[in-house]
């Protein structure tokens, strides 16, 4: 039976397809996982959000993987705009109050949460920390904003979600999944909590 997925982050790295181009099986969809660009494209959001920047915090989950992938696009980023980096890590929402003290101790001057399941279910928490640390943060969900975080860049998801019904159809009119790409986020959208 084939299947169409949407905002799966990472379906290579998540074992679902041989690769974006040529996805085999009988799985394929559309991935929020971004080009290289997108990385740095949230560093510069940060630095230009705060141009006297110089020191820049992270907060992964180190036992998600898809951090581990990201980070080299952080960090050449990061590194391209003279900021140093300072990895936080959480396992557990135990774990976010150290990280965030850790960020205070390091002075660090804005922060990017990159997205985890953690993260998403502790959401207030982690938007409290961030203000109670002073630090502009960057996160990936407008649902960060809306819970009180300072801004968000991410895929548009209204738009994968739109474009889903083309691979029904093409399925549908014969076309093996196999054989139908796997494609990348087109658009995206930055949110900013209105002062």
């Amino acid at each position: 039976m084939p299947i169409v997925f949407v905002a799966v982050a990472d379906p290579v790295l998540l074992g679902l397809v041989s690769s974006l181009a040529h996805p085999g099986g009988n799985v394929t969809g559309l991935a929020t996982l971004v080009p290289e660009e997108f990385g740095t494209n949230q560093v510069e959001l940060l630095k230009q959000t705060v141009p006297t920047a110089v020191r820049m915090a992270v907060l992964i989950n180190p036992e998600n993987p898809l951090h581990r992938a990201f980070l080299p696009q952080t960090v050449a980023a990061a590194k391209k705009l003279s900021m140093r980096l300072q990895i936080l890590e959480a396992r557990t929402p135990n774990e976010l109050d150290g990280a965030f003290a850790a960020a205070t101790r390091e002075h660090a001057d804005v922060l990017q949460v990159v997205a985890d399941n953690l993260f998403n279910a502790h959401r207030t928490q982690v938007v409290a920390l961030a203000a109670k640390s002073r630090l502009p943060t960057l996160y990936l969900w407008k649902e960060d904003v809306l819970a009180g975080g300072l801004m968000s860049y991410a895929p548009l998801l209204s738009d994968m979600f739109r474009r889903v019904p083309t691979y029904v159809d093409k399925i549908l009119k014969g076309a093996k999944p196999a054989d139908l790409p796997v494609e990348q986020p087109r658009k995206f959208e930055l949110h900013e909590r209105i002062r």
